[in-house]
């Protein structure tokens, strides 16, 4: 039996936002974990609209308070998706630069630090753009913008030699993960959708090397 803590670090994403019985990915694969034996207490750090650069002012304070030195601590990140969005009349909200810039400085004191998994960004339903908030905020996501991101993280992580977990390609194959978003708002998934994300995490080398 593995005994560890996990925080989860990054966005709406992380949340769950979407599934209405409030597990998201990173409940369901701790559920998982703890139905075959192990011992994990979840700490999910996802805020709603993070950008890497919000993501950045809060991480580690937030984690270290959850991870004292005493226990087996681990770190789960994944964000990026909002830095990727053009609000209208605005632009892009953060420069893909600056977003790689941010995601370098996180993940180097990150695996310095703690063993760290990376998770990539979720495609989304370009077709159910822009995504508009109640106080009539909009923002637009784009496929080929988080593709862009995907592909300078994963090169990023192996420099870095962190263990880096590509979903945006194996969930934009999936017709149940694009039916569980049209289901939502074309962003967020229902909890079929989290679902499938669970599983191919659960199923990772890189992730069950933490429990073997």
């Amino acid at each position: 039996m593995s005994t560890m803590r996990i925080c989860f670090v990054g966005d709406s994403i992380i949340v769950g936002s979407g599934d209405t019985d409030f597990l998201g990915w990173p409940g369901r694969l701790s559920i998982n974990e703890t139905n075959q034996g192990h011992d994990i207490t979840l700490y999910n750090m996802g805020v709603r609209g993070d950008t890497s650069e919000m993501v950045l002012a809060r991480w580690r304070k937030e984690c270290e308070v959850r991870l004292p030195e005493h226990i087996n601590g681990k770190l789960v990140m994944s964000f990026g998706l909002n830095d990727t969005a053009e609000e209208i009349n605005f632009g892009i909200r953060v420069p893909i630069e600056q977003t790689v810039y941010n995601l370098k400085n996180i993940l180097t004191e990150a695996s310095k630090w703690l063993p760290t998994l990376v998770i990539s960004p979720v495609p989304i339903i370009n077709d159910m753009q822009p995504y508009i908030f109640p106080n009539g905020i909009a923002y637009h996501y784009s496929n080929d913008r988080i593709a862009e991101l995907n592909i300078l993280t994963s090169n990023l992580c192996s420099e870095l030699n962190i263990s880096y977990l590509n979903v945006f390609d194996y969930l934009s194959n999936s017709t149940l993960w694009a039916d569980s978003q049209r289901e939502c708002d074309g962003v967020h998934a229902t909890g079929n959708g989290y679902k499938i994300l669970s599983e191919r995490v659960s199923n990772w080398p890189a992730w069950r090397k933490w429990f073997s």
